[in-house]
């Protein structure tokens, strides 16, 4: 610890970062391993922290970043590696060995709070900072030498962080996003689509990532553990999550995967229910002065092709590494580019969520009805890329590196 370490309050960081998901817990590894004075705050208790499920997908590119800074040790006990998606439609089924297409590389299946889970245990038995119950509610001064993150702590008392650098990992709703000053580009897309997002109580009941089209709307079926599966049903927007009972749940699973041909789904009690509407969200630029957007404060990808965490934590690395260029060795190069990196792996990353979207979903239950000719139009289209899919090996090496790679 530096002289100028120790002559500080308890209120000052080189690096605060905001929020304790994916983004933030992998920089605050990276930062910490790497001598730099950090700090993470995040609003909820360390319960929540470690329970708060997501996607379970983790990208090639993002085992090889956890392995390179220690941190995969968890993941390569408890997760299991995929590469096989399972298409059914109206004309049949056919399964696309995709890990051993195109770059010939899988996914791991690993829930999103186990990763956290692991990062959190990691940072924190390494000596790292947190505070818990510390809602960040404005990022002041950014333009200047130093930034003050204004922040109500754990018995809701105002007070104060200064940093010299502030990494905005708090999500689409967070406090790095409000305070972005006018004039930040903010793309968004409404993708007219709506799942009911569900973890069942159930083995999985394919050897697979399931994708059933059906004109009655999308059917997912994820694996996540021996005793857990999820599941997506394209669902009518602006229903409430427990519109559906159970049994009506099961049924349309059972319908729209067509057990009847393909044989039964393992049923159980579903212990998660959610309503996600399909919309996509990019900001541009993702540095403004001394905040740093990270993870869904940078973008919001679609959740129909997994690639949400795994920017996150691609984003985590090269800031950390311009941070640590920048603060260790007075070298600023890799922070002024940093936006421009990111942003080319987000595009990408987009581009390829809304070709999935576009893929997957029936036009039938589009917020406002469309057009006979154009909903016409639409699921030919459809039909004409499951076709191309299930024939062409050139577009099977183009969806293998897209759907794994970043």
């Amino acid at each position: 610890m530096t002289e100028r370490q120790t002559n500080r309050t308890a209120q000052e960081a080189d690096v605060v970062i905001l929020g304790a998901g994916p983004a933030g817990l992998t920089l605050g590894n990276l930062l910490h391993t790497a001598g730099i004075d950090c700090v993470v705050l995040e609003r909820a208790d360390p319960e929540r922290v470690r329970t708060r499920a997501r996607a379970g997908f983790l990208a090639a590119n993002t085992v090889r970043v956890l392995d390179r800074h220690g941190l995969a040790e968890g993941l390569h006990r408890r997760g299991q590696p995929h590469g096989t998606c399972e298409f059914r439609t109206d004309q049949g089924t056919f399964r696309l060995d995709y890990g051993a297409l195109g770059r010939r590389e899988q996914h791991t299946v690993y829930p999103q709070q186990d990763l956290v889970t692991d990062l959190l245990t990691h940072y924190l038995e390494a000596g790292g900072r947190i505070a818990f119950g510390t809602e960040a509610q404005a990022v002041q001064d950014a333009a200047g030498p130093s930034a003050v993150v204004a922040v109500r702590d754990a018995e809701g008392r105002p007070a104060h962080w200064r940093a010299r650098y502030v990494a905005g990992c708090d999500g689409r709703h967070g406090a790095a996003r409000r305070s972005l000053p006018p004039g930040t580009l903010r793309h968004h897309r409404d993708h007219g689509v709506t799942w009911l997002g569900l973890i069942a109580e159930a083995p999985p009941s394919l050897d697979a990532v399931g994708y059933a089209l059906h004109p009655d709307g999308f059917a997912g079926h994820m694996p996540r553990t021996a005793d857990l599966t999820r599941y997506y049903l394209q669902y009518a927007p602006g229903a409430p999550a427990d519109a559906w009972s159970e049994q009506r749940i099961w049924a349309e699973l059972d319908r729209r995967m067509r057990t009847a041909d393909h044989g039964p789904l393992h049923h159980g009690r579903i212990l998660q229910r959610s309503v996600i509407d399909l919309r996509s969200d990019v900001i541009e630029p993702l540095r403004h002065g001394s905040l740093l957007l990270a993870g869904d404060a940078a973008s919001l990808p679609a959740p129909a092709a997994a690639k949400g965490a795994n920017l996150a934590v691609l984003e985590a690395e090269l800031l950390a590494e311009a941070l640590v260029d920048e603060l260790a060795h007075g070298d600023s190069r890799a922070l002024d580019r940093y936006s421009e990196r990111c942003l080319q792996h987000i595009w990408r990353a987009q581009e390829f969520a809304h070709w999935m979207i576009q893929f997957l979903h029936s036009p039938l239950l589009a917020p406002t009805a469309r057009p006979e000719d154009e909903s016409f139009f639409h699921e030919a289209m459809r039909r004409s890329r499951i076709e191309s899919l299930r024939t062409s090996r050139t577009h099977q090496d183009w969806f293998a590196e897209n759907y794994v790679g970043l």
